[in-house]
């Protein structure tokens, strides 16, 4: 008996701790779907969690370029600072890279590449002009090819900005002819249209949103593009606002005007190529032409002449 006892007591105690252990963790499902509706159905992630789902780049090298670009500062004047700005601009990298970090990895990557010009050479050919010159020409690959890559990303953005300008002027002429204003044309053109203008122009929103005047906003678009059409477009619906015009028949001027803009730089690319094609005429197809229709001749000419 004093056996069973004890067993009962140890069993009741368990029980009666795990209840009240229940009942200290235990939420309701009331505050369990206010918190849902407060927080959300997703735990709320620590800060650790959001550095680590970060991208590696923004994760280990930023820092890294921060940290040299305040000791590379002295050496960037102002204005090669504003020109690289631009170019980064262009090329719609400013999220991700400053002019100063740019200046960095331009000194890395000519560096490295001088460097690894200097082992080719010492591997392949171990005299020392070969090694100057592979490493120079390491260097000089190095140094301008972030300007390189700027430079074709930028005009590839420009050249997409510049080919879809005259339908999204069209369905900007739309929206205004149909009655809504500047600013609600803009929203509808970002919601019904893709790319890098619409991109822009929805960036161009939220600083107008934020209290930024409408003419330093697009006068900002235009600096950012650096397209020439949209730059017309911009100044001319700045000069309508402070006019006062009607800015649906700016609008279909300006559209039409690009339109026909874009059909005369087709019209000359068109007459361009002709001119190109003849590098790839003259060394390559006319020598394979010269070989077929010339080839049987010159066989039998110098089998009469060897005879």
């Amino acid at each position: 008996m004093p056996l069973v006892i004890a067993v009962v007591v140890f069993w009741l105690f368990f029980l009666l701790t795990v209840m009240l252990y229940q009942q200290l963790t235990h939420t309701s499902p009331r505050k369990s779907r206010r918190i849902s509706e407060v927080l959300g159905s997703q735990p709320v992630p620590t800060v650790r969690e959001r550095e680590l789902k970060a991208p590696f780049y923004q994760r280990a090298i930023k820092p890294i370029l921060g940290m040299w670009s305040q000791k590379l500062i002295k050496m960037l004047p102002a204005e090669k600072e504003a020109e690289l700005g631009r170019r980064i601009n262009y090329a719609n990298l400013q999220s991700k890279i400053a002019p100063r970090e740019l200046l960095v990895i331009k000194y890395l990557a000519g560096g490295l590449a001088a460097v690894l010009g200097a082992l080719v050479g010492t591997s392949l050919v171990q005299q020392v002009q070969s090694i100057f010159i592979l490493s120079l020409l390491g260097l000089l690959a190095g140094w301008y090819g972030p300007d390189f890559y700027l430079q074709v990303k930028g005009r590839q953005r420009q050249q997409a900005i510049e080919k879809s300008l005259p339908d999204v002027l069209d369905l900007l002429t739309v929206s205004v002819e149909a009655g809504l204003g500047f600013d609600g044309a803009l929203l509808k053109v970002v919601e019904k249209s893709k790319g890098p203008l619409a991109e822009e122009f929805g960036l161009t929103l939220q600083e107008i949103r934020m209290g930024k005047p409408r003419a330093e906003a697009l006068r900002d678009l235009s600096g950012r593009t650096g397209v020439h059409d949209l730059a017309s477009f911009t100044g001319a619906v700045i000069l309508a606002d402070q006019l006062g015009l009607s800015i649906g028949n700016v609008l279909r001027l300006q559209a039409e005007q690009i339109r026909l803009k874009r059909r005369q730089r087709a019209e000359e690319l068109a007459m361009k190529a002709p001119v190109k094609m003849l590098i790839p005429m003259v060394f390559f197809i006319f020598p394979a032409i010269f070989v077929v229709l010339l080839g049987p001749a010159v066989i039998q000419i110098t089998k009469y002449f060897i005879k």
